[in-house]
């Protein structure tokens, strides 16, 4: 079967979108009736109905999180910034807040409790990203232990992380990782694979019950930009946002790389990003010139849709989702026949 990927590019002006006036909706969740949650920087969800209602859900117990700077929102990070979600087996939101620096469980009304602000005693540092596997264990992401964030960026530091939270407790079961962000299995959950965003390069784990073992990188050693969320479709490409670039691309099972679509700002400004790259010295301020109109700073993408066809996109700094139809499906999240 030929891939049905090749070839399939996406124009930026025949993309959809759904939502209005959402604060950093930086990673999505799809259920079968056509509704969407998408995570909010002012401290929870927002639920948007197939007809294009929505309402703003906010974690119980803390304001709204007012922050409105970007220096705020994006670098100092105050207040709840809820940016990996999941869905737990209630269907309850399982959220790593990279505001607070904590796992977090949230109700569909908003009761909200911790579940994990610490290793060993450790503060966790950056909670990025959450996942569930079929055992009920739980897969958190840690992009870094500096403060600020922004440091990492800086440095490239490789204090990211992978932890596993299960009844024995939470552990890191894979460290040395350079902005660890989204993980997604394969369908027989024997590889685990992950985003290392400021290196620009997708990495895989064979899963040997609860260790990670054989790592090696998956596809280009550099995917062209900084790869933030990431999955899989039915015929096991692995798609990625480039945050920044805003660009989608696709790594093949062959492991070539597919751009799919391009939703770029100024290019100089990116070049400018990348060069700094190269040489180690990229800032906030060369990250905060990049970004264009249609999705500023993809984020992630998510497969919904009744046939799992329909692509939408996360953003940090946009204010509605845009999407588009897909040639083929993606692959069933765990809590899709559930």
């Amino acid at each position: 079967m030929t891939n049905p990927l090749i070839g399939f590019q996406v124009d930026p002006a025949e993309l959809t979108y759904i939502g209005h006036d959402l604060e950093r909706p930086e990673c999505i969740l799809a259920e079968k009736d056509g509704t969407l949650w998408s995570a909010d920087g002012r401290g929870g969800v927002v639920r948007i109905d197939p007809d294009g209602g929505q309402e703003l859900i906010l974690q119980s117990g803390q304001d709204a999180n007012r922050a409105s700077s970007f220096q705020d929102r994006l670098v100092n990070t105050m207040g709840s910034l809820p940016n990996g979600l999941a869905f737990d087996a209630n269907g309850d939101f399982l959220i790593a807040n990279f505001g607070t620096d904590r796992l977090e469980l949230m109700t569909r009304t908003g009761e909200s409790r911790v579940l994990l602000d610490n290793i060993d005693g450790r503060p966790i540092g950056k909670a990025n990203f959450v996942t569930r596997d079929s055992k009920g264990r739980l897969w958190l992401t840690v992009t870094t232990q500096m403060v600020p964030w922004t440091d990492h960026v800086k440095t490239m530091s490789r204090d990211g992380y992978i932890a596993l939270i299960d009844e024995k407790g939470a552990r890191i079961v894979a460290d040395d990782l350079c902005g660890t962000n989204e993980l997604r299995f394969d369908p027989k959950e024997e590889w685990l694979y992950v985003a290392e965003t400021t290196s620009r390069n997708i990495t895989r784990f064979r899963v040997d019950d609860d260790r990670l073992a054989d790592r090696e990188i998956y596809g280009p050693d550099n995917v062209g930009g900084f790869c933030d969320g990431i999955a899989f479709d039915a015929y096991g490409n692995l798609w990625t946002t480039l945050i920044m670039a805003d660009r989608l691309v696709a790594i093949t099972p062959q492991g070539d790389l597919l751009t799919i679509l391009d939703a770029g700002g100024d290019p100089k400004a990116l070049a400018a990003l990348d060069e700094a790259w190269e040489a180690g010295r990229v800032t906030p301020e060369l990250m905060g010139a990049c970004g264009g109109k249609t999705c500023p700073w993809m984020a992630s993408l998510t497969f919904g849709g009744e046939d799992l066809r329909t692509v939408y996109l996360g953003s940090l700094r946009g204010d509605r989702i845009p999407y588009f139809r897909s040639p083929l499906a993606g692959q069933p999240l765990i809590y899709w026949n559930e």
